[in-house]
């Protein structure tokens, strides 16, 4: 090998130097792990590297080697922004905690807010049931029907169990990369769980990546799951068995959602068609989770009282004029190139009707002033 090729074969052994030694997102075990995924996918990238540089001449060559340490310095100040930035949302997410359990005590009645008191039934008896209610009734539930994303995942027969819900929760797992959500619940008539939990993987954090979701196994009560319905049949007339036939059918809901798409050990053995699907499945549910962790949770009673809503009704309308003032424009070019082309044929007629006139009258005696087309007619 020449002294070239050797200057532009890439050092592996040099990568776990590389990476920052002060990283506390990236535990020992984490940093071998993306010290060598890193090497194997630069070793795939060697070759097609190294053919590129062999066209190059040695000059251009020179230059090539410093703008590639320039990206690398690069590189290292983007690990660093993504892990102050991690350390940010982390910070912040702890100062939003205790206002999450403010929220979470008046919505479940555990704390009355000042200005409210319990006036005598007698006194105002239309109000006896409201002053009865503690908290706010259905809060959780009346806020997701209201997302249009959660709103198409949320049955009618899923109403009754949401009601149960009192709390809503999300963190960042670690190990591996990706976020947890929780659903708290209070004892209810349906499933015995007390908490739900979904979590999501992430190939990348930075970049979401979904590699698989978990959700809990909801312990149904006997005669309430909400994910299947029970179909009877009567029998068919003569036949013995006179009891109608009875048997389950999955049918939607939103408690669906803690039984993800999963992606199978060995994905060679899935065709196309079926790939497709569960990619879209999957998309859709990281879209259902990442709607909760974003806007519902943050943003609760303005979904609650539906302001969230005109929020953002405004952005998809300024989305959607942008988009429309991009196809009009496309549409005006278009009527004033038409516009244009129509002028032109008549001032060409216009022009030949005058040029006709004038040689049957023998001309105005200024031949001079005639424009171009004229003197070439």
């Amino acid at each position: 090998m020449s002294n070239d090729k050797q200057e532009d074969s890439l050092n592996l052994s040099d990568l776990g130097s590389a990476l920052p030694t002060t990283t506390p997102a990236l535990s020992a075990e984490d940093r071998v792990g993306l010290v060598n995924a890193l090497k194997n996918k630069l070793q795939s990238l060697a070759g097609k590297q190294s053919d590129v540089l062999e066209t190059l001449s040695p000059k251009v060559r020179k230059r090539v080697e410093v703008l590639r340490e320039i990206q690398s310095q690069h590189d290292e100040l983007e690990a660093k922004f993504f892990e102050e930035r991690a350390a940010l949302e982390a910070k912040y997410q702890k100062l939003y905690d205790p206002l999450y359990s403010k929220r979470y005590e008046i919505v479940n009645g555990v704390v009355e807010v000042e200005g409210v008191t319990n006036e005598p039934a007698e006194e105002n008896p239309t109000e006896d049931k409201a002053t009865e209610e503690k908290g706010v009734p259905n809060f959780w539930l009346n806020a997701m029907k209201t997302n249009e994303v959660l709103s198409e995942e949320i049955q009618e027969r899923d109403e009754g169990a949401l009601k149960y819900l009192k709390d809503i929760k999300w963190c960042r797992i670690d190990n591996p990369k990706g976020f947890k959500l929780e659903f708290f619940f209070d004892p209810n008539p349906y499933f015995k769980n007390a908490i739900l939990t979904k979590m999501y993987h992430m190939i990348d954090d930075d970049e979401p990546i979904l590699e698989k979701a978990i959700g809990t196994e909801i312990e149904w009560l006997p005669g309430k799951c909400l994910t299947q319905k029970l179909l009877k049949k009567k029998p068919k007339k003569g036949s013995k068995n006179a009891k109608p036939i009875t048997k389950t059918e999955e049918c939607e809901s939103f408690f669906n959602f803690f039984s993800p798409p999963q992606v199978p050990d060995d994905d060679e053995d899935i065709d196309e068609d079926i790939a497709e699907q569960l990619q879209s499945q999957m998309e859709q549910d990281y879209d259902i989770g990442s709607t909760i962790r974003d806007k519902i949770i943050p943003h609760a009673v303005s979904w609650f009282t539906g302001e969230a809503v005109q929020e953002d009704d405004f952005e998809d309308l300024e989305e959607d004029d942008e988009d429309e003032d991009g196809e009009d424009d496309e549409e005006e070019d278009e009527e004033d190139e038409d516009d244009d082309e129509e002028e032109e044929e008549e001032e060409g007629k216009t022009r030949k009707k005058t040029a006709t006139t004038k040689k049957k009258s023998g001309g105005d005696g200024q031949q001079g002033d005639r424009p171009a087309e004229c003197k070439q007619q």
